[in-house]
């Protein structure tokens, strides 16, 4: 036997269990509640909508910025590799400095003076 209404059970203090049938909602109330939801939609959406504009509008106010920040890190990437092509020639030279056979070398080069076994020779 299949029940077509709902039945609701609740206890009174004076009298034991009563069983009550819920009632049907007429036309007017459906339409109400259906109009509530329609509405509570159109609000949720119209929300959504206007945080998604301002999310685009944000973004692209970003956009200049994040531009500029890339052109700096390209410009800084560039000046590091120039820094480090630098510091290998200063270290090839800084170890050059020290190397007990390159002494005399390096003492011609920064200096005006010339071994005393070589002489110089001026052409007219």
């Amino acid at each position: 036997m299949a029940a077509s209404h709902i039945l609701e059970t609740y206890q009174s203090p004076t009298s034991p269990s009563v069983r009550r049938r819920r009632r049907k909602p007429n036309q007017q109330e459906i339409y109400i509640r259906r109009q509530w939801i329609a509405t509570e939609i159109k609000v949720k959406l119209f929300i959504n909508g206007t945080l998604s504009i301002l999310a685009a509008f944000t973004l692209f106010k970003l956009l200049p910025y994040q531009f500029l920040q890339q052109e700096k890190l390209k410009e800084v990437t560039t000046q590091v590799q120039e820094t480090e092509r630098r510091v290998a020639v200063l270290r090839k030279d800084f170890s050059r400095s020290f190397d007990p056979h390159q002494v005399k070398q390096m003492m011609q080069e920064n200096s005006s003076l010339t071994d005393p076994n070589k002489r110089q020779i001026y052409w007219k």
